[in-house]
């Protein structure tokens, strides 16, 4: 979806259309809607009497929302920026992010100055605010890894908290932010413990292919980003030219022994050890969905991607029913011929 829409100034416009702000491209509207680019814009908009009983959603990037209907509610938009170096030290840089930086953006800025951690988060969709809600993770890489601490306002109390990565609760794709604490904070600024001595890691899905290809022998953190940019771009579609939320769908976390069972079925499923847990495995989603003849198929206005059956996408016109029922046609196919449960990552309103 375009990148250049117009920020609205932080006042309140009744029945906004919402299409531009997410990358499935679904037109629905919203009863009201407003942007803020401080917790004080936040703190006057919150004090508005109208949204006191009434549904209230918070939006980032919108790239991993979907949503079904119109939303009867208030949809209050993060346009928090800035980036700010809060501690520097010999080998590692704290630096703070507002939560509505654009998380890609961000990453190529701490690449810049050669700070090293989220390189292979590269080409993330999405804002910062929901890098630790979502706990994102690509290539062996999770925000759990570099995540020092957050500040959000508590819409309770209208306080702001401070949350370290224990009060987090980080899980695969998971935090306190969508269980226990969903719909109770706005994250207003997120705090990365960034190195100035480098840990690289290529050895997850095709960097090392990627760098090879290249004649890279010695990476840098900037060659990292760019195979991963590389990688993600032969596979994923981008929002601009079509509707999708990136991968819709969660890898299984399962039980070993039921993954070994499978595997002398079908020994070439993709299967993944899970730190720390050696009685959990991972699986590919992906290759579920392939396996079970899906990938590339299209129903009505909507189908699954050529290249990723993790991917969902609107081919132009497509209602977020439209898509949310392909999910679960998903959803069930691969139950039907693996007994495995999918679950999607994708946030449905």
């Amino acid at each position: 979806m375009p990148t250049n829409v117009l920020i609205l100034p932080a006042m309140f416009v009744e029945n906004f259309n919402l299409k531009p702000f997410n990358t499935f491209g679904v037109s629905v509207n919203c009863k009201r809607y407003a942007a803020f680019r401080s917790n004080e814009e936040l703190q006057e908009l919150l004090k508005g009497h109208q949204i006191q009983h009434e549904p209230l959603l918070i939006l980032g990037g919108g790239s991993n929302i979907l949503f079904t209907r119109d939303y009867a509610g208030t949809v209050l938009h993060n346009h928090i920026r800035g980036i700010e170096v809060l501690e520097e030290k010999d080998q590692e840089v704290i630096v703070s992010a507002g939560g509505g930086e654009n998380w890609h953006q961000f990453v190529q800025f701490c690449i810049s100055k050669d700070w090293g951690g989220i390189e292979n988060l590269s080409l993330i969709p999405g804002n910062v605010g929901a890098s630790p809600m979502q706990n994102i993770g690509a290539y062996g890489v999770e925000i759990k890894d570099v995540f020092h601490s957050l500040l959000a306002l508590h819409l309770p109390t209208g306080e702001v908290h401070t949350f370290d990565a224990k009060d987090c609760n980080f899980g695969y794709r998971e935090s306190v932010f969508k269980n226990r604490f969903k719909n109770q904070y706005i994250i207003l600024e997120v705090r990365y413990r960034l190195s100035k001595k480098h840990d690289i890691k290529t050895s997850y899905g095709a960097i090392n292919t990627e760098l090879e290809k290249a004649g890279i022998n010695n990476p840098s953190i900037k060659d990292v980003s760019q195979a991963v940019i590389r990688i993600r771009q032969s596979k994923l579609p981008d929002p601009a030219e079509i509707g999708n939320a990136g991968s819709f769908f969660k890898n299984p976390v399962l039980e070993t022994a039921f993954v070994e069972e499978l595997k002398t079925r079908f020994p070439e499923m993709p299967a993944y050890p899970v730190a720390n847990q050696p009685e959990k495995t991972k699986v590919a989603a992906g290759w579920l969905i392939e396996q079970a003849g899906l990938k590339g198929q299209r129903f009505g206005e909507c189908g699954v991607h050529s290249k990723q059956a993790l991917v969902l996408v609107n081919h132009g016109k497509a209602e977020g029913a439209d898509i949310l029922n392909l999910s679960q046609k998903v959803i069930d196919t691969v139950a039907q011929k693996f007994n495995i449960p999918l679950e999607r990552e994708v946030n449905i309103v």
